[in-house]
């Protein structure tokens, strides 16, 4: 690293907001919190239930009280805090399904209760994406949906709950991931749309945040030619800088998705990324992998400090994204007291009580609703994107195994992407699939099995599509609530 002022070096690390390894904190990330890091963001891998998150978090305020600790917590299929369980609170689909502002609010007042609890400063949610695309493969179910006045809605309502509670929201992903086909995990999605459709469908739902006061945006790793041509949105000072804060007003934190995204990844050197995005207008840079010695965070905070020194970064724009990031923890620190107030909650019956209103049911003509004996639950499990924890399940073999005692449960797998014998034609069957409308081989092993089983039960944890089965059953979602409530309905015919 060139020589520098410590002063240049902590803004540095003030602006960096990395993940790690572990369930509890490696030497080199308490060095770099004692040395100015602004930030850390956690995921399942490092959590192992309530008490060990919360003595996890106090360890590294014990380094830097104002660390900004982040999470993906969105509620539905995207959870760190309860990837163990599933979510007790149903996603954004089924929030959108029920269209209820308040009670959006009271669930994600609920999910701020849970991140409040482990002193988690920031929620990298709610989800603003307008879903305008059927075959998206990574937004789908964690929209509220494809229309922009109810999408701005439910997400101003989820940005109020959520800082009711005394935790951060952040809108996601700017300036719109709704209308993609690729998932930028793994490659930049561009967003063929004219500049009229961005405002009048994709933009509503990011200035109904900022006027909603949330603190946090994160931008997405997306190519949006009618706003810049030549560069993704993480990079693009037009989009980060000129709409977002110029014309839409945000003063709040700009955070970048997870750098070492395929979608950006395959441009230009972390480094590079970072000092692209400061340039642009980002006050963050989430990198959610990072080397198990650190020195993916040194290399990142060398590569700022050099393009100070050597003019391509301005030092005022560094100062400037510092600031930002010190103003959240103020804010979070602020509202220490409302944390503390609010701390009772509902639990999670609020969750089974929208899980249910947001659950749709088609009961072909001859065919009851109830399950009265343990049934066979065939688990059609497609990959799921990489936002979601790769051990997710759909939970509904485990909800009605709760019920009737005796459930068993398989699941099929794209790699096996066939039946077991579904054996004894007396035993209830029940088929769990999702997003079958947009995977042929799930819609293919759906109709195989309906037709050897008529009074076969369908599942849909995704976007509904065409009713198949004797009783077919959308969810909108995958959560522990949705899996409880479609056991309920079932078992009781409720």
């Amino acid at each position: 690293m060139p020589h520098s002022s410590p002063d240049l070096a902590r803004l540095a690390m003030t602006v960096l907001q990395p993940g790690f390894d572990g369930t509890v904190p490696p030497g080199w990330l308490l060095r770099a919190l004692s040395e100015g890091l602004g930030g850390t963001v956690l995921f399942a891998r490092n959590l192992t239930g309530p008490a060990q998150t919360a003595e996890l978090v106090a360890r590294l305020r014990e380094e830097n009280p104002a660390v900004v600790v982040a999470a993906d917590e969105e509620g539905g299929s995207v959870t760190r805090l309860q990837a163990s369980t599933g979510s007790f609170w149903p996603g954004n689909r089924a929030l959108g399904v029920v269209d209820d502002v308040e009670r959006t609010k009271r669930i994600s007042r609920e999910i701020g209760r849970l991140l409040a609890a482990a002193d988690i400063t920031l929620d990298y949610a709610p989800v603003a994406d307008v879903n305008a695309n059927p075959a998206n493969p990574v937004i789908g179910i964690r929209s509220f949906g494809p229309d922009p006045e109810l999408v701005s809605r439910q997400t101003a309502a989820w940005v109020t709950g959520l800082q009711g509670a005394g935790v951060a929201a952040c809108a996601k992903h700017f300036p719109g991931h709704g209308d993609t086909v690729t998932d930028s995990h793994h490659a930049l999605p561009t967003v063929h749309a004219s500049l009229d459709l961005l405002r009048e469908r994709d933009l509503p739902p990011f200035r109904a945040a900022v006027n909603a006061g949330v603190q946090a945006v994160m931008c997405g790793h997306l190519l949006v030619p009618a706003l810049d041509p030549d560069n993704p949105a993480t990079l693009s000072r037009k989009i980060m800088t000129g709409l977002l804060r110029e014309e839409l007003g945000f003063e709040g934190m700009l955070v970048t998705d997870a750098i070492e995204m395929g979608a950006v990844a395959a441009l230009h050197p972390p480094g590079e990324i970072a000092v692209r995005a400061l340039v642009a207008g980002a006050d963050a840079i989430c990198a959610g992998i990072t080397s198990p010695d650190g020195e993916t965070v040194r290399e990142l905070r060398d590569a700022i400090v050099e393009a100070v020194h050597d003019g391509r970064l301005a030092e005022d724009r560094l100062a400037e994204a510092a600031a930002r990031v010190l103003a959240l923890a103020g804010w979070y620190g602020a509202n220490a007291a409302t944390r503390k107030a609010d701390s009772g909650g509902e639990g999670d019956d609020v969750g089974l009580e929208v899980a249910l209103a947001a659950m749709r049911v088609v009961v072909a003509d001859g065919h009851g609703p109830c399950l009265s004996r343990p049934p066979l639950v065939v688990d059609i499990a497609p990959r799921l994107s990489r936002a979601v924890d790769p051990d997710t399940l759909t939970g509904v073999a485990g909800a009605l195994a709760e019920l009737l005692p005796g459930t068993t449960a398989c699941t099929v797998t794209p790699e096996t992407a066939e039946f077991p014998d579904l054996g004894d034609h007396e035993r209830p069957l029940v088929l769990v699939a999702h997003d079958a409308q947009r995977r042929p081989w799930v819609r293919d092993l759906l109709a195989q099995a309906v037709r050897l089983r008529p009074d076969a039960i369908v599942v849909e944890t995704g976007l509904p599509g065409e009713p198949t089965g004797a009783v077919y059953v959308t969810t909108n979602g995958i959560s522990r609530a949705s899996a409880r409530a479609v056991a309920q309905w079932l078992t009781k015919g409720q």
